[in-house]
């Protein structure tokens, strides 16, 4: 199953990382048209351990999946680039209501 996320849960406070501002992602299974929110660690979880697939589209209509990843903290999180140097998407999505 593959979901788009559409927009983001952040939470108002100040983070070192800013993926781990992410409380939830909102999303999409585009074949069922199924939607639903779920926590930024059960994302992580659904990739990593379950062979999920999430993806975002970006302003040019290119897909990219997201992939899990872990701060040295220890706290899970999931994002679209393998390191910082290029921008990633899913921090540009719109903030979900």
């Amino acid at each position: 199953m593959a979901v788009r996320i559409l927009c983001i849960k952040t939470d108002v406070g100040q983070h070192q990382n800013p993926y781990i501002a992410i409380d939830s992602l909102e999303w999409v299974n585009e074949r069922i048209n199924v939607k639903g929110v779920t926590e930024r660690a059960k994302l992580y979880d659904w990739i990593k351990d379950a062979d999920g697939d999430a993806y975002i589209i970006d302003e040019y209509g290119n897909k990219t999946s997201l992939i899990p990843a872990v701060c040295p903290d220890g706290n899970k999180y999931v994002k679209t680039v393998t390191d910082e140097s290029e921008p990633d998407y899913l921090l540009a999505l719109p903030q979900s209501a």
